[in-house]
């Protein structure tokens, strides 16, 4: 397999996102599996090229036409869809890639147009490649993007909306953050292993893999392990993939063994196993999801680890049948929200979310918040949780929610519980990604007043 197909790959998951608006991670899959039917042998390092190509041209994607209208003669609108696609791919390598030499960028580009019936054009992009290769040898390129949305590739609202609340000083810290390559968490399944033994099958593998601070089961891979599913361990069940911030959850929940619990939204059901193991696979968990084919996930999951105190129930987490009303000990309550802590995992949700969808969202949220009060006993607890930084989902939720109903408050993490570290002095627990290198999450633990 040569680096030239393997752009020629890259292009057709790129249509798929960008012409026909399919997600990054499922136009990818179906590119790869695609190539798969075809007979076609990828190495490893075609693959991360492929990857890194198809997620880094959809996150710069704003950069990247901003540095070609720089230096393009035509307005890139009026650009042919594959050529502005192939021309993206391009500058990427030249603008983030530091591994392939230039002159052999700008040849597989110009290939790559000629293969794709636009050899017409192939003078044209030739000349663009080659312009902004010689910028780029006098200096830097993206230096001459004056525009924040444009030179960190974020649409316009949402850097007002992280400059209102993180400060303009930030700015270049959370959205470069977002920018960079997800790092692989696990969580080791205490059921099967402890953390010495995961990072010493690690380390026999020749993988780089670290403890996560203050979390006591948590690892962090280095960069370019392999497939999740082909690493030491992973069919044995001494471990799953969770990141770091979900983790922080239930370590929040506390959930002590025999106990009844809820798990509101479950799928794909990394908090519902975690739940499970601080259970000791004791207890009872109620796995809510909407959709039957998301539990299978959370069935599966529950099987690789040797769950079995798990029971899963197809049903909106607004509605209530088939859950014991005031008999449950504990409720998680990760709510559906805009994912707007977890950019750097899903390449295309910047250019998915509205200004408006968090408000909607906050909604669905509120709702799913005033019926979890029917499952609690008396002196049980629910934990509010999302993957997202905007107050409208977090902390304006939960706000109104104390307005509405005075008879509950807040309960901060104990001293020596892993959230701890990350609570701010009004009790709740947020996660700032530019500041704890984690997804950006917010959890708070509310009680009913004795």
């Amino acid at each position: 397999m040569t680096s030239k197909n393997s752009r020629q790959i890259a292009l057709e998951a790129l249509r798929l996102i960008q012409r026909r608006n399919a997600y990054a991670d499922v136009a990818l899959d179906c590119t790869l599996s695609k190539a798969r039917q075809a007979n076609i042998t990828l190495l490893e390092s075609d693959r991360r090229l492929i990857t890194e190509l198809v997620y880094g041209c959809t996150r710069r994607q704003k950069t990247l036409q901003a540095v070609l209208q720089n230096f393009s003669q035509k307005p890139i609108a009026k650009l042919p869809p594959d050529l502005l696609i192939i021309l993206q791919i391009g500058v990427y390598q030249l603008c983030f890639l530091d591994r392939i030499k230039a002159s052999a960028i700008v040849h597989t580009t110009v290939e790559l147009v000629k293969e794709n019936k636009l050899a017409g054009l192939s003078g044209f992009a030739n000349g663009v490649m080659r312009s902004i290769l010689r910028a780029k040898e006098k200096g830097d390129i993206l230096a001459d993007i004056s525009d924040p949305a444009s030179f960190y590739s974020y649409p316009e609202w949402l850097i007002d909306l992280w400059q209102k609340e993180f400060g303009q000083e930030s700015i270049a810290n959370i959205c470069n953050w977002f920018n960079q390559t997800p790092h692989l968490d696990l969580r080791v399944n205490l059921l099967h292993a402890k953390r010495d033994q995961v990072l010493a099958a690690f380390a026999e593998a020749g993988i780089v893999a670290e403890p996560i601070p203050h979390l006591p089961d948590g690892i962090r891979v280095g960069q370019g392990a392999g497939e999740v599913s082909q690493l030491p361990k992973f069919k044995e069940g001494w471990w799953s993939v969770q990141d770091a911030s979900a983790q922080l959850v239930t370590y929040l929940l506390d959930p002590q063994p025999h106990e009844i619990v809820v798990d509101a939204c479950a799928a794909p059901g990394g908090k519902t196993t975690h739940i499970s193991d601080r259970l000791k696979n004791t207890g009872k968990v109620y796995a809510l999801d909407r959709l039957a084919s998301r539990l299978k996930k959370v069935e599966q999951n529950a099987a690789r680890l040797g769950i079995t105190n798990v029971q899963t129930i197809e049903l909106d987490a607004r509605e209530f049948a088939g859950i014991p009303e005031g008999k449950c000990d504990r409720v998680l309550l990760d709510v559906p929200c805009s994912g707007l802590g977890t950019l750097h995992r899903h390449a295309d949700a910047r250019w998915r979310q509205t200004p408006d969808e968090p408000y909607k969202l906050a909604k669905t949220q509120s709702e799913i918040l005033a019926q979890a009060m029917q499952w609690v006993k008396p002196e049980g607890v629910i934990v509010y949780s999302t993957c997202t930084i905007h107050p409208a989902e977090n902390e304006e939720v939960i706000e109104q929610f104390l307005t509405h109903h005075p008879d509950w408050q807040i309960v901060p993490p104990s001293a020596e519980n892993p959230a701890a570290h990350f609570a701010s002095d009004r009790g709740w627990v947020k996660v700032l990604p530019h500041e704890h290198n984690m997804d950006g999450f917010f959890m708070v633990k509310l009680q009913k007043r004795a």
